[in-house]
């Protein structure tokens, strides 16, 4: 039977995906309040369960239920061209899952029940008969809670081998929220091709001026709330400086709704970029109130 090579393996498992989740799992790291000295091996293991386990499995799910739609659209993507032949998509879909289910389960049972959460969205978000990505509301929340809520809870449950502190719950939570702004601005790219496939994105529902404001909105909203709970509990400086991230964001995002669908993918690698120092300048605002238990 035919096997795909190394390089068709890893361009299903997509890498530069895996940056949002480590970095997410960092702030749950950070948040903790705990030392890291003596922790750095489960430390690295939840990173590898975050990036290359974890949401390397929803690259390779999400593949392999789109087969039959890149095969038009995306042609050269390791499936549809072959290179990645047979039924081994869903093989490595399927060993992915109970790799990250191993990793997950020698790190701890909140830090399992977490990826057991995840890796069921993973699946629910691409495969039939849910498919969650069918609707933007549905599957950018999943992606968002995946992507950033998840795996900060995780890090911060790596750390404290327990459940983390209700306000790191609490901030992970709001920058998960955000996320699904995020998630909206992405699917600007294809909105052309979401409407003749039936995929109810947020722009397509909304059209590109409204989707464009609400993601902004979105993003937006929750680190107000951010900022406003990190100067209650006494961070004002962290919250000076996210409030500042998020003003440039602001300004950014006015540029970005001039003209929305040219200047998307422009926002995202930039106002998103300011978004996600923020979420590490939240988490060591949240350090010092965990470790003394204020």
């Amino acid at each position: 039977m035919a096997t795909p090579a190394p390089s068709a393996v890893l361009e299903l498992l997509k890498p530069i995906t895996w940056f949002a989740p480590m970095w997410a799992f960092a702030c749950g790291v950070v948040s903790s309040g705990q030392s890291p000295n003596g922790q750095w091996l489960m430390i690295g293991a939840g990173v590898l369960l975050a990036g290359p386990l974890v949401c390397a499995t929803s690259q390779a799910v999400n593949d392999w239920y789109d087969r039959h739609v890149d095969a038009i659209n995306e042609p050269n993507r390791p499936i549809p061209s072959g290179r990645m032949p047979g039924r081994w998509g869903f093989y490595l879909a399927a060993a992915w899952t109970l790799l990250s289910l191993a990793v997950a389960a020698a790190l701890g049972p909140w830090v399992l029940g977490a990826a057991i959460f995840g890796l069921v969205l993973a699946w629910l978000y691409s495969a039939p008969p849910v498919r969650l990505k069918q609707n933007g509301w549905w599957g950018n929340a999943a992606v968002g809670l995946c992507y950033e809520g998840l795996p900060w809870f995780t890090g911060a449950a790596v750390m404290a081998a327990a459940v983390p502190d209700r306000r790191v719950l609490v901030i992970a939570l709001l920058y998960a929220i955000g996320a699904h702004g995020i998630m909206t601005l992405n699917d600007f790219k294809s909105i052309e091709g979401d409407r003749v496939l039936g995929l109810r994105s947020i722009p397509v529902q909304m059209g590109s001026a409204y989707a464009a404001r609400f993601a902004c909105l979105v993003m937006a909203l929750p680190q107000t709330l951010v900022v406003s709970l990190l100067a209650i509990w006494g961070r004002t400086w962290h919250a000076g400086i996210v409030a500042a991230l998020l003003a440039g964001q602001l300004a950014l995002m006015a540029y970005f709704l001039q003209r929305p669908r040219e200047r998307a993918a422009w926002y995202n690698g930039t106002g998103t970029t300011l978004y996600v120092i923020g979420m590490l300048v939240a988490a060591f605002a949240l350090r010092p109130l965990v470790q003394g238990g204020v």
